[in-house]
């Protein structure tokens, strides 16, 4: 992790916020690794703010307006960026106001929340975790981003447990966010955009990854 926080810029370096994302497939292990990046940054004595992309999931009838099994449904239409890029990233941006919601939808109850605006300053490290954070419309917005490099094989084991999913990437179930993340992967080709790739297979000891 110490490799990780020691590419993250300093805020007070450079006179505003930092924003950092961590990016993967579902079950790559984002919140974990962002939870303790954030925790590890925290005893580095800097302001950080956690969010995570999955309280910007647009209601559900717009997820499953292209069919609940479709793929392309999930790749185009899971997240609401227009929401995420107003409520957390425009205010962590230079001349921002600082003032951020860390979510706007239950997506559980498919409920829209209503929380009250929290402030950061410019001295917050800005940590947001969550799937497809390489798209073309949030890659530009990251100071430093991480890209958690996990075969399907091993994520769909984690969520097996986690979600109760079939563990099988190729059962029809799985159709949908396989067949979804993979034209994520083709068309962004995450890796080659993250400042910094992660092999997260181990949770325990995530590696990074050398690249160019």
């Amino acid at each position: 992790m110490r490799e990780v926080t020691g590419r993250i810029p300093d805020p007070r370096a450079l006179g505003r916020p930092v924003l950092v994302g961590v990016d993967g497939m579902d079950g790559a292990g984002k919140t974990t690794f962002a939870d303790e990046l954030a925790v590890d940054l925290r005893r580095e004595g800097r302001d950080v703010v956690r969010v995570c992309v999955d309280g910007f999931h647009r209601p559900r009838d717009e997820r499953y307006r292209q069919g609940r099994h479709s793929p392309e449904g999930f790749w185009a239409d899971s997240y609401d960026y227009d929401a995420l890029r107003t409520e957390v990233l425009e205010p962590f941006a230079p001349g921002g106001s600082r003032r951020f919601r860390r979510a706007v939808r239950d997506v559980a109850n498919d409920n829209p929340l209503h929380l009250p605006r929290e402030a950061g300053t410019d001295r917050t490290v800005l940590v947001v975790d969550g799937i497809f954070l390489h798209r073309d419309e949030l890659a530009a917005w990251w100071d430093l981003s991480v890209y958690l490099d996990v075969d399907f094989a091993e994520t769909f084991a984690r969520m097996a447990v986690r979600d109760g999913c079939s563990p099988d990437p190729t059962h029809p179930a799985n159709t949908r966010y396989v067949e979804g993340q993979r034209r994520y992967l083709a068309a962004c080709r995450p890796a080659s955009r993250a400042t910094v790739v992660v092999d997260n297979r181990d949770l325990a000891h995530p590696q990074v990854i050398p690249h160019p």
